[in-house]
């Protein structure tokens, strides 16, 4: 029997298959398949951070917060705000605000084993010195143990001056345009109780271009005792302004 291989057809394939029966995808397609994953990871990654990173700003709002019911009930106990910081006899700076609202914060028991006589770093205050507070750390931040970035407004037209109290009657600019506490950037951390507070240079000096712990701020926590996030593109005049206590400057919004 003869077969007549001119009337046969030829045998066809699928298209994009071979005759061996592999089938490839094309280049396009690969290409197509990287950048879909590439764009699923770049969404997926601030997701991922952001909830983070919000919990911690609020943790820090509501640390400031505690802060500033401490100060307020120390004013009403004491008739003034705490000053900066304690002093002995030679002037010698012995202990800071955030030593002295202890009581104010539920750490009673931890105050009145501090030797307020004594310098904050003598060996007598060693058990306090290494206490680990809470309500002093911003979790954004990245610190040595037992140091803060909360840091008081400090000068003779701020809220805190350096020995002297300061009463809330004399905050002519109102309480809610002055600013008592901020949450400074890492690189300003002091010990908790050092009698130290580079607030107020820190406030003045900041902008977007600086180290921050908040993207695009910080908090401040205000004299009515409220908590405001601060834009780092905050005009220097409304900076001066908020700095005052009776400068009788006009604020817009902030």
């Amino acid at each position: 029997m003869m077969i007549n291989y001119q009337n046969k057809r030829p045998r066809s394939f699928p298209q994009g298959s071979q005759p061996n029966g592999h089938t490839g995808a094309s280049l396009t397609e690969v290409l197509v398949t990287i950048a879909i994953v590439v764009l699923l990871v770049a969404l997926f990654l601030p997701a991922t951070r952001t909830p983070r990173e919000a919990s911690r700003r609020s943790q820090c709002k509501n640390n400031l917060k505690q802060i500033g019911l401490a100060l307020h009930n120390y004013e009403e106990d004491q008739g003034a705000l705490p000053p900066a910081h304690t002093v002995d006899a030679n002037g010698r700076p012995l202990h800071s605000w955030r030593t002295l609202i202890l009581p104010y914060l539920d750490q009673k028991p931890l105050y009145e084993r501090i030797d307020l006589s004594k310098p904050w770093n003598d060996p007598v205050n060693a058990e306090a010195f290494a206490a680990h507070l809470p309500a002093y750390v911003c979790p954004s931040t990245d610190i040595p143990d037992g140091h803060t970035t909360y840091l008081a407004l400090v000068g003779p037209e701020c809220a805190f001056q350096p020995v002297e109290p300061r009463e809330f009657r004399e905050f002519q600019d109102g309480t809610s345009n002055t600013v008592l506490v901020i949450d400074a950037a890492a690189s300003e951390a002091v010990h908790w109780m050092k009698p130290t507070d580079s607030g107020s240079q820190f406030f003045l000096k900041f902008n977007d271009k600086n180290e921050q712990s908040h993207t695009g701020g910080f908090h401040a926590l205000m004299g009515d005792g409220t908590v405001r996030f601060l834009s780092s593109t905050l005009s220097a005049e409304t900076r001066q302004a908020l700095l005052t206590i009776a400068g009788d400057e006009t604020l817009g919004e902030f």
